[in-house]
């Protein structure tokens, strides 16, 4: 599916999430965190988009933004969320696969993370 270009994309690290915006109205968001030791790598938890807003292509163009936040950052990525980790296999040129240490590392620090559950 086509990405939509009227989408806005903002990142809210203070709440942890990357918030897509259609006609000003919060239409998806990727819920993530920062490894320690920041900024160890950025890793994505959750991707979720209103059901209203399903088909536009706004969950892929979260996870697009995202990888590039991170490229940005000069930090990886770890893609928990089983959505984000399609993509990635879908797009292996955008996204770089993470060590498998840097995964292992990225589910035991989730744990810390109760409220990404």
């Amino acid at each position: 599916m086509a990405e939509n270009a009227a989408v806005e994309i903002r990142d809210d690290r203070e709440h942890s999430t990357l918030v897509a915006y259609e006609d000003g109205t919060s239409a998806g968001t990727i819920a993530y965190f920062v490894m320690d030791p920041a900024p160890g790598a950025l890793v994505a938890v959750h991707t979720v988009v209103r059901p209203e807003h399903e088909g536009k292509g706004i969950a892929g163009a979260l996870v697009r933004e995202f990888y590039a936040m991170a490229a940005r950052e000069g930090v990886p990525v770890v893609p928990l969320c089983p959505y984000a980790a399609k993509w990635a296999q879908r797009h292996p040129d955008e996204a770089p696969e993470a060590p498998g240490e840097l995964v292992r590392e990225a589910e035991r620090q989730l744990r810390r993370h109760p409220e990404l559950f």
